[in-house]
């Protein structure tokens, strides 16, 4: 019996890897950001159930998109690691576990984001509950998803400080989109931070904002990178 052994050229790892970072930030951005902007209005829970129910397939759209997002995060961390290993066992092991932690916590979220459906879709919490209660039963859950985002963003940030400052020391990469990520990074560590911690600040947000428009281009211009280009090489 002979075997047979399946070599990935490293090229073909960037490119696939790139193609990935592509899709997550495609149906990233439909299910945290366009979705929550159609269901959700701040502080009036009969305003967000009335419209969860009108945008029921809306709303289950940015379910599944967030399932694509969760699954395609497990391949793209562990190409990410092999790709990056040559580099820094050290570092490559911080930057997979923070991104396999911020896994976790999207899964979580994504059961917590189903919940409402379920409120809605059960005949006995209709039967049972009043519609005030319902309707905030549905807002706490639409809220502690939100607030779930925030706390996969701090392993997020954790991890582009790894993957940013390992683009920095190599002659893999160009080293403008390591300090792109890596300066950007901060910007989801402290949206997370202050988020969770109901801290309100002009100054701040400013900065934040700032932060995660330095650190998107320089994930897109990473993935775009990756895809048409890739790295010079893994030695």
């Amino acid at each position: 019996m002979t075997s047979q052994h399946f070599e990935i050229s490293p090229k073909s790892y960037a490119r696939i890897a790139g193609t990935l970072y592509l899709v997550i930030a495609v149906f990233g951005a439909f299910a945290i950001g366009y979705v929550p902007s159609v269901i959700i209005e701040s502080g009036n829970a009969s305003v967000s159930a009335s419209n969860l129910a009108a945008n029921l397939t809306l709303f289950k759209a940015g379910i599944f998109a967030d399932i694509v997002v969760l699954l395609v995060e497990v391949v793209l961390t562990a190409l990410l690691y092999v790709m990056f290993k040559p580099i820094s066992k050290t570092l490559t092991t911080i930057a997979a576990y923070s991104r396999f932690a911020m896994v976790l916590v999207m899964a979580v979220n994504l059961l917590i984001n189903i919940m409402p459906l379920t409120l809605l879709g059960s005949a006995d919490n209709q039967n049972t509950l009043e519609p005030a209660q319902l309707q905030a039963a549905i807002m706490l859950f639409l809220t502690a998803h939100e607030f779930g985002i925030y706390v996969w963003q701090l392993f997020f940030g954790m991890h582009l400080v790894a993957i940013g400052y390992m683009v920095i020391k190599s002659n893999i990469f160009p080293h403008l989109l390591g300090w792109a990520m890596l300066i950007g990074a901060f910007g989801y560590s402290l949206q997370g931070v202050f988020k969770i911690l109901n801290v309100e600040n002009t100054v701040l947000s400013i900065v934040i904002i700032g932060l995660l428009i330095i650190v998107t281009i320089g994930e897109l211009a990473f993935a775009l990178w990756l895809l048409l280009k890739g790295p010079r090489s893994f030695q």
